[in-house]
């Protein structure tokens, strides 16, 4: 189900290591539960993904460790920069997550935050940490890639 962009849809941040350190397997889409202070540095970009992850406790999905700084322009009633998430998921879909995580030993990892007609939303994945000889496969991968693109541009430059 693809949805229509619109001017207020935008992507906030993106765990681009995950891709790196994982390979992911399955990913979902889930609802944020946050505050308004939250939401505000949010918008504004104030947000860190590095080495946040998602915990399932008594059947609820929470985003852990991921960074929201404070609202520049809070009180004392601003919120706490790493305190946990909860996700919004579907029944079935936290029952995937769950059988994952019990029975083949993944992990949960969140790939991007982003706002979609007004919600704060984020992107999960299943994921399967990558060995070392994994991860320098991708790295030859993504070299090669570079090079051909690098190639096919002088190519249709004339050889410039």
């Amino acid at each position: 189900m693809s949805e229509k962009k619109r001017s207020g849809d935008r992507s906030i941040v993106r765990n681009r290591k995950a891709g790196f350190e994982y390979h992911l397997i399955d990913k979902f889409d889930a609802g944020l539960v946050l505050t308004g202070t939250e939401v505000k540095s949010l918008r504004a970009g104030n947000v860190n993904l590095v080495d946040s992850f998602v915990d399932i406790r008594n059947g609820e999905p929470w985003l852990m460790s991921m960074y929201i700084a404070p609202f520049k322009h809070g009180n004392i009633h601003n919120h706490e920069p790493t305190r946990p998430r909860k996700l919004l998921l579907h029944k079935r879909e936290i029952e995937a997550l769950e059988k994952g995580i019990e029975a083949k030993g993944l992990t949960i990892v969140p790939l991007e935050i982003y706002f979609i007609r007004g919600l704060a939303k984020c992107k999960i994945a299943l994921a399967r940490g990558k060995k070392m000889h994994d991860k320098r496969a991708s790295i030859q991968e993504k070299d090669t890639k570079r090079e051909m693109a690098r190639e096919l541009k002088k190519a249709r430059d004339g050889g410039r």
